[in-house]
């Protein structure tokens, strides 16, 4: 009796928690709880398919030591020619006489440049250096690693639930987006290198000199392009700006989205770490007059004069945006620039439409295929079939449940891992009634062949799906997409069916004989 009410209690308590879980799905406003997350397959969505440029990212790394070279000969005072980057490869020009403590610096600063070649014309020493193969394929990987972190953290950001991000091959990354309505937007927040500069204007040089001719050594020409409000045109002005960039976007902490007071537009508004501003003020306080272009994946979006010394690492990004413009140029910003240029290489959308009428087929054959099984337990094993239903019911919630609790995927291949499920929980339960069945033919008694079915029965139950289960999980560790999505409704099913077939029915049967004293089971 005391056992009897202990399951009962255990049954109520996991019953109850299926319900709290499940609610939601059903009724969204009634419990603080979030629904069964649908995958892109039932709810639509966007599938992309992105290449990280890599080799970018090498020549990125090359221009970054290309920089640190010529501050380093500057400041050991060190003479030099020639100093750029060619290829995947820095050449530097240096007179004979100041061989000795080059190749010194060279070796002390950095002992990670390989040195390509040497070669001498008269007194002038021209070194050629570049990357190991080791170390260029440490860098292609990391940027891959780190484009993947950047566009996790962008989507998180955006408020899209149960992403789908993940490597594909050597230098690919595979988007999944499930209910993303806004496709485009999602494309551009997502591709967008975000890198982030601040540079000097060449005031020399007038722009428009160099718009049809190169600009003179050292200085690029960019451009800032704004929409006219009146007109609803673009209008593009040429900035002639210094080439390095006098503080990035590495040392940004945050952005965020403000309204300007006087022209009640929004802006960006950015904050540096102690180091960047640090930075920012010597910038400002060197640099009283001038104008400094805020650049951004080579756009200048404004070039503000420097009216003093500015502290406290605050500035901030103004251009016309809408509010929607503003917002996900902070959540750029926040999220940290992509190591190297991306490209879309493979998208696909699907209509939220073909996700209604994948549902509507999944749970139409769910259906068919339960009233089958539910049918056929009743021809067969008459009253014990009903118990068998009962549960087969139950072990649906509980699989539903598991998918809200979890916040796991539900996708059409997992769909076909419940109804594979049902056919396995009912599997279990047909075991049990073929064993009781052989101790009632030897004379049993009605409890005691119950009791003998179960016992016997249990060992086979679990060795079948503790198998099952350690399949389910090796191809949720290692499966992909669709494989993952059904390894997730095959594991829940296989713990709910164990749960159902030995607990569930144990207790209906032991309600109905000790309790009800039935004389007879129906089996």
């Amino acid at each position: 009796m005391k056992n009897f009410s202990w399951r009962l209690t255990i049954l109520g308590i996991v019953l109850t928690a299926a319900i709290v879980y499940l609610i939601p799905t059903f009724v969204p406003d009634m419990w603080p709880r979030k629904q069964i997350n649908l995958g892109l397959d039932l709810q639509g969505g966007m599938h992309l398919v992105l290449e990280v440029d890599t080799e970018k990212a090498v020549v990125g790394t090359l221009e970054r030591v290309t920089q640190e070279i010529r501050d380093s000969l500057k400041s050991e005072r060190l003479r030099h020619g020639k100093l750029e980057l060619q290829g995947q490869a820095v050449l530097l020009s240096i007179p004979s006489d100041q061989d000795a403590g080059v190749n010194s610096l060279l070796d002390r600063e950095f002992p990670d440049l390989r040195l390509a070649s040497r070669t001498q014309d008269g007194d002038v020493v021209t070194l050629k250096l570049d990357l190991p193969d080791k170390e260029t394929e440490h860098i292609k990987t990391l940027a891959v690693a780190q484009a993947i972190e950047t566009i996790r953290n962008r989507i998180d950001q955006f408020g899209v639930s149960e992403p789908d991000i993940r490597n594909q091959g050597e230098k690919q990354i595979l988007i999944q987006l499930p209910g993303i309505k806004d496709t485009q937007r999602a494309k551009h927040l997502i591709g967008r290198t975000a890198q982030l500069e601040f540079k000097l204007l060449d005031e020399i040089n007038s722009p428009q000199d160099y718009v049809d001719k190169t600009p003179p050594p050292g200085t690029e020409l960019l451009w800032e392009v704004k929409m006219d409000p009146n007109t609803r045109r673009e209008v593009k002005t040429p900035f002639l700006v210094k080439k390095g960039a006098l503080l990035t976007g590495a040392y940004l902490t945050d952005a965020k989205v403000q309204i300007d007071s006087q022209y009640n537009e929004p802006y960006v508004s950015i904050n540096f770490d102690r180091k960047g501003a640090r930075i920012f003020e010597k910038i400002t306080a060197e640099n009283v007059k001038k104008r400094l272009a805020i650049v951004l994946d080579q756009n200048v979006h404004s070039a503000p004069v420097i009216q003093e010394k500015i502290s406290g690492g605050e500035a901030r990004i103004t251009g016309n945006f809408t509010p929607e413009e503003a917002r996900d140029l902070a959540i750029v910003l926040r999220a940290g620039a992509l190591p190297a240029p991306v490209k879309v290489m493979e998208e696909r959308t699907v209509g939220p439409s073909l996700g209604a009428d994948s549902i509507r087929q999944g749970l139409f054959s769910m259906i068919v295929g339960s009233i089958l099984v539910v049918v056929f337990m009743v021809v067969y094993y008459n009253m014990s079939g009903v118990i068998a239903d009962v549960a087969l019911v139950l072990n649906i919630i509980l699989i539903a449940a598991g998918l809200a609790a979890f916040q796991a995927t539900l996708t059409m291949p997992g769909i076909a891992g419940i109804i594979l499920t049902i056919g396995m929980a009912v599997d279990a339960n047909v075991l049990v009634f073929e064993r009781i069945r052989e101790e009632l033919r030897i004379g049993k008694t009605q409890h005691s062949a119950v009791s003998a079915g179960y016992e016997r029965a249990t060992l086979t139950i679990m060795d079948a799906n503790v198998t099952t289960l350690i399949a389910a999980l090796v191809l949720f560790q290692f499966g992909t997409g669709p494989v993952k999505g059904f390894a997730v409704t095959l594991c829940l099913g296989v713990i709910a069916s164990l749960f159902t077939a030995l607990f569930v029915t144990r207790i209906i049967f032991d309600y109905l004989l000790v309790h009800r004293r039935v004389k007879r089971i129906s089996i």
